[in-house]
């Protein structure tokens, strides 16, 4: 894949002319043209085609876009030239982002709304039909004109350095007021090279606070919360399982504490070793996507819940966002912190995992402090 040193490529330029920007603190894609769509249809059957379709493309093409959060839903991976860079894409801009005039705004469901919600999953976590539910909601945002999505994205990485930016169209990007989803994730789904995997699954959360005590303090009852770790587990142990046919090692550490401007996280560092050679990324993809991070467990029993429960069109927002390349390499993060723009329209999603012993009211403020991420970009105080 050709390549660029850091601040050669502008992805704040590339983008205002439809290219697509994958850029995390280490390195970085931006890639450009018409890129049509991976053959598929869903975004399983994308991930299907991606390394036979790779394999016929002209040299230093890769498929980058988004897996939605119901991968039976149709996928959003794309074909095109790429340049890879060494550190994170110089997003340029000037010293100050433009922010967009905000008309309205319109929560999906409100937070009272949510807190019922929460009470409902709860009874039916009681009742035995799930162990872990995740639930989102949703925020929407008018603007007096369109978003964006260059400016949202050079805001985000401003303000969220250690995180992956990304700007990946939904919709045909030569398409005038198509859908991009725009964020900062901070969760790593899974970073494939050669026969190495590495995999960081977040879950287990509570916001931050600006006062340093009462901050550390939050952060040590989190890394003690039985509740929380036992949310985080069933994450960590789906993950395992799911990579045992495809593994020959797999290593998984006690979880640590990662923050983000906005949030404390419980984080687990997976690193595993591949059996075969031929295990490309988007294989892995198909076999964790959507891990319980985003969805709950057992996945099945999860999704219908949030099916009969939720009420939010979540699209691409808790989906995989990723790359790949001819030799199967990529890597690929869990869509949260993330937000859908389309024109003058902006939804922010955030959401948080049900468990027994989840409080309705913690579970409002947890979401609340996520969307912070995007609404801080959008709408600078």
């Amino acid at each position: 894949m050709p390549e660029a040193a850091a601040g050669v490529v502008s992805a704040g330029d590339a983008a205002r002319a439809g290219a697509s920007v994958f850029s995390g603190p280490s390195s970085g894609l931006v890639v450009t043209g018409p890129r049509p769509l991976v053959p598929g249809g869903s975004g399983t059957g994308q991930l299907k085609a991606l390394s036979r379709v790779l394999e016929d493309a002209p040299p230093g093409t890769v498929a980058l876009g988004a897996v939605p959060f119901d991968p039976s839903q149709p996928g959003a991976l794309r074909l095109g030239p790429a340049l890879r860079t060494h550190g994170p894409v110089n997003l340029g801009g000037g010293p100050r982002v433009r922010s967009a005039l905000v008309a309205g705004s319109r929560p999906v469901p409100g937070p009272a709304g949510y807190a019922d919600a929460v009470r409902t999953t709860l009874a039916r976590i009681a009742a035995g039909d799930a162990q872990k539910v995740v639930l989102a909601r949703s925020l929407e945002l008018t603007a007096l004109d369109d978003w964006s999505v260059p400016d949202l994205l050079t805001s985000l990485a401003r303000r969220n350095p250690a995180a992956t930016v990304l700007a990946v169209p939904v919709d045909d990007p030569a398409r005038p007021g198509g859908r991009w989803l725009v964020g900062a994730s901070p969760e790593l789904l899974l970073r494939r090279r050669g026969p190495s995997v590495l995999l960081r699954p977040l879950a287990g959360s509570t916001p931050r606070s600006p006062d340093p005590r009462e901050d550390a303090r939050r952060s040590e009852a989190l890394l003690d919360s039985e509740k929380d770790r036992r949310e985080h587990a069933y994450v960590v142990d789906a993950i395992v399982e799911a990579l045992k046919p495809f593994c020959r090692k797999v290593n998984a550490p006690e979880p640590e504490l990662l923050s983000t401007p906005a949030v404390w996280h419980l984080a687990t560092r997976i690193t595993a070793l591949l059996s075969d050679g031929e295990t490309t990324s988007a294989d892995l993809v198909a076999a964790l996507h959507p891990t319980p991070a985003v969805g709950g467990s057992p996945r099945a029993a999860a999704m219908r819940v949030i099916a009969d429960v939720e009420g939010v069109d979540r699209g691409c927002y808790a989906g995989a966002v990723g790359w790949q390349d001819a030799e199967g390499d990529g890597e690929w993060v869990v869509a949260v912190r993330c937000a859908e723009a389309r024109g003058r329209t902006l939804r922010i999603f955030g959401g948080a995992g049900i468990v027994a012993g989840s409080d309705p009211q913690a579970e409002v403020a947890e979401t609340g402090a996520k969307m912070r991420t995007v609404l801080d970009a959008a709408c600078p105080r």
